[in-house]
Formats: C-alpha cells, structure tokens, sequence
C-alpha cells in the first residue's frame, strides 16, 4: 500500500512532502553535506533539529517529521519563549563547533555573511521554528551552510523578537535583552550584535531586491510581498543602534 504525500507548507521552497512519520524534500548539491550536518548535531545530543534519514527511491532527502505548532510569526513570543529560543541558539553552536564538513563541501549560500566562523541555520525564524514535545526544534536546513554567531544572532532577535517600526522601541530592546541573554552572548560580542542588527536585515532586503531585478525565484515573489517591510526594519534598526546597545550592556 502506497502511502498518502501530504504537502507541507512553505514560502522559499516547494514540493516538500511528508509521508507518514517523515519529510521528503527535493535533493540539491548542498544535500549531502546538510545531511552530515545534521546527523553531527543528532550525535551530539542536539535536539532541535530533525534526524537526517537518507534518501528515497525518487532520490528526495528524508527526514524525520517532527510534530508540533509552527513559530508565532506576528513576532509575539513572550519573554520567556525568547529567552528558550535563545538558549536553543546558544546549544546549536556549541553541538556545530565541534563538526567537520565532508571534502568537497557543498553549501547553498544564499546570503553572503559577515565572517564564516562554524555552520549555522541562516534561517532562524518563527516559519522555521516547531514547538514541539520534545522542545523548539528548527526546520528547514537547506540553508546551512558557514556564518558567525553574530550574523545568525542578529537574524534571529530581530526575526523572533519581531524588533521592527510597528513596535515601541524601547519595547523591541526589551525583547532583544530577553533572547540574547538566554543565548548567553557576553563581553564585547554584546555592543558587537546591536551594530549587526540592521546590517543583516538589510542583506535580506538587498538578497530579494537582486533576486527581482534578475528575476530568479522564489526572491522575485518574496521582493513584491517583502520587500518595503525589509527596507523598513533595517533603516529602524540602524537607527536605534545606540538602544540596542544600551540595553544589551
């Protein structure tokens, strides 16, 4: 008996599929080493992530389905969950400091980022993000691939913690504080991510604005939906780069 494919939700990537207690996605060059990647982080007791599965007979990439409620996308976690969203952060980059890619390494490298220091996620996100029984487990891994804590830090609060211009901002430093300080970012790194916010907001913006004018997707039809909406929040963020800061020392 052949079982049922139903299809899962998603806003960069199609055809993601699951059957029965797995994900099958379609397989990219990058597929391989995102696979060690994760079967690493398994290994090294992270579990925030889903176990690698190998792949199927249509040559698709397998992963274990993990149950749960999708992230709040409206950027309205409590301080809390913040806090638990960091943390999560924190315990993803020590389990990947410890892994060595496969020779050749393939990544697929959507945005350039500021240094290449261990592997990160690089779509931190509440659509990436399942509550699920056994804790925050993040999906999607396509874009994996080396970046800096900073880079995947700053994406994340501002994502997560929905620190944008419909938001007071000393509201949106409040938020800020929360999962930073369940990450447990200290020293310098701090003043460092309040600088990094609107720098890597703004390589979203410029990622769909040159995605639209070459026409290539899915960042030709994210630019049309997204596009003010990332111009926006990087020119608030960098304006409230001296809060950032404050709150965070």
């Amino acid at each position: 008996m052949t079982e049922t494919e139903e299809p899962l939700p998603g806003n960069a990537t199609t055809d993601v599929v699951r059957i029965g207690d797995t994900v099958r996605r379609p397989a990219g060059p990058w597929t391989g080493t995102v696979d060690a990647f994760l079967l690493h982080l398994h290994n090294a007791g992270f579990t925030g992530a889903p176990r690698p599965l190998g792949r199927d007979d249509k040559g698709r990439q397998v992963l274990e389905y993990v149950p749960g409620r999708t992230g709040d996308v409206t950027g309205t976690y409590t301080m809390t969950e913040l806090a638990e969203i960091g943390s999560l952060l924190a315990d993803l980059h020590a389990a990947a400091a410890g892994f060595t890619p496969p020779e050749p390494a393939v990544w697929n490298r959507v945005i350039l980022p500021d240094a290449e220091e261990l592997v990160c996620h690089n779509d931190a996100a509440p659509w990436n993000l399942i509550r699920a029984p056994r804790g925050w487990v993040l999906i999607d891994w396509d874009a994996a691939a080396p970046a800096s804590r900073l880079w995947e830090l700053a994406y994340a609060a501002q994502s997560m913690g929905g620190l944008g211009d419909r938001r007071p901002p000393e509201e949106s430093a409040a938020r800020l504080r929360a999962l930073v300080d369940g990450y447990g970012l200290a020293g310098e790194a701090r003043p460092a991510l309040a600088a990094m916010l609107g720098r890597r907001a703004r390589a979203m913006y410029d990622l769909l604005r040159d995605g639209a004018r070459r026409g290539r997707e899915p960042w030709a039809r994210i630019w049309t939906e997204d596009g003010p909406y990332w111009k926006a929040t990087a020119d608030h963020l960098d304006a409230h780069t001296a809060l950032w800061a404050a709150v965070l020392l």
